[in-house]
């Protein structure tokens, strides 16, 4: 139970969105599946980002999950198609991609907060943040290899960046889980605490980041940002290589198995030289 009198914005079906003293808190609501994502939360999550953005009085967004047992599983499998995610109207996106950018693009530092599991798309997202505060229940890793999908754009080259190429690749081929420790001995968070001190620990960093001038906080984030901008570009063609490769057998071979909780056979698939 949070001891911040938050105020609630709006009623939203996936996720919700408060505010306190110049600080937006967006959640994915959605802890029945680990705060898996699906076309509608990532259209409310953007649709509210927005909201904090143009808000002259927010200088701090955080995004976290519902719950302590995840921040955000990734994409939500079982209604994973053959070219996206399915939305309401049967139409397959992947509007993750651009939720990525608009983090990626903000004027306003962005804390991820995690308690839980940050896997797959729910583990880019964190990345994508500025900051991470993590609790010390807090699991990380990629899964898409083992799922039939990848992210080659900032999942892939945006992390080898924070970790190192070598890191990159064995979080990416191995597919393991890493304990909130080990994520905070790779650079991959900044700070981790008990799980019941972790929204206190993240409301205090938003204080220190609202104290200094947000004219300097905005110029800083863009220069940082500035040394990997090549990367949109690369995260646009990876899109669309997902959306291909999911197309496949191959691709839909992962996604099957994971629903139907086996384990996948990739044998039949050819590794071409």
């Amino acid at each position: 139970m949070s001891s911040f009198s938050w105020q609630q914005i709006g009623d939203y079906t996936d996720i919700k969105y408060h505010k306190l003293d110049g600080i937006a808190k967006i959640t994915i609501n959605r802890p029945e599946v680990r705060n898996a994502f699906r076309p509608l939360t990532v259209k409310e999550m953007m649709q509210t980002f927005r909201e904090a953005e143009e808000d002259p009085t927010i200088g701090v967004i955080i995004l976290t999950g519902e719950g302590e047992k995840a921040f955000c599983a990734g994409g939500d499998q079982k209604i994973r198609g053959d070219a996206g995610y399915k939305d309401e109207q049967g139409v397959h996106r992947l509007n993750v991609l651009e939720f990525q950018r608009q983090i990626r693009r903000s004027a306003k530092p962005v804390i991820a907060m995690v308690a839980g599991y940050a896997i797959g798309g729910g583990h880019v997202l964190h990345l994508m943040c500025d900051l991470t505060i993590a609790a010390d229940n807090a699991r990380f890793g990629q899964t898409g290899p083992r799922v039939g999908s990848f992210d080659g754009g900032f999942g892939a080259s945006y992390m080898a960046r924070i970790v190192g190429q070598k890191k990159a690749r064995e979080i990416w081929f191995l597919c393991r889980q890493y304990d909130a420790q080990q994520a905070l001995d790779m650079g991959l968070v900044n700070a981790v605490v008990p799980y019941d001190k972790l929204e206190e620990e993240t409301v205090q960093w938003c204080r220190e980041i609202l104290a200094n001038s947000p004219t300097a906080i905005r110029c800083l984030k863009a220069a940082l940002n500035a040394d990997c901008d090549g990367q949109a570009g690369l995260q646009e063609l990876a899109g669309a290589a997902t959306m291909l490769f999911y197309m496949t057998p191959e691709a839909q071979e992962g996604r099957n198995a994971f629903n139907e909780k086996r384990k996948p056979d990739f044998s039949k698939f050819p590794r071409q030289p």
